[in-house]
């Protein structure tokens, strides 16, 4: 089973790569925090228009922290805990079915061999990385 899952996860790599996918797991809770912080701070040391200004500063602040932080996806699928592979792994064999392969080489030639397939499995792979790891997808660089 761990080989049949290591497959699983080497097609995921290799078919992201090919089409240059690239993820950003949201850190908005780190954005928000600055912002909010620097619009507290404007307040308190220039009453309304402090607030103002502050909220802008921290606003871009928030922005500029958080921005640029895309991985190509076969890097975030490698850094994966056991469990979240698991489930990945499971969502993907649903869509494989019965296609039966002896190595990993043939998976991967299977699947890109068979452009529906291929949609079917990178459409499973996506709505993995935006519903269980809530991130940002991008396409190329």
């Amino acid at each position: 089973m761990p080989s049949r899952m290591d497959d699983v996860m080497r097609l995921c790599c290799d078919l992201s790569a090919h089409q240059q996918i690239k993820v950003a797991v949201k850190n908005s809770s780190k954005g928000a925090a600055v912002a909010g912080g620097t619009a507290f701070i404007g307040g308190l040391l220039a009453g309304p228009p402090g607030l103002a200004v502050g909220g802008a500063v921290g606003g871009l602040l928030g922005c500029w922290m958080t921005s640029g932080q895309f991985k190509p996806l076969p890097q975030i699928l490698l850094e994966l805990p056991p469990h979240q592979q698991q489930k990945l792994y499971t969502d993907v064999m649903s869509v494989l079915g019965s296609v039966d392969w002896t190595d990993v080489a043939q998976l991967i030639a299977l699947v890109m061999g068979n452009a529906t397939l291929q949609q079917q499995v990178t459409a499973t792979l996506l709505s993995y990385i935006t519903k269980e790891l809530r991130a940002e997808v991008r396409y190329g660089d």
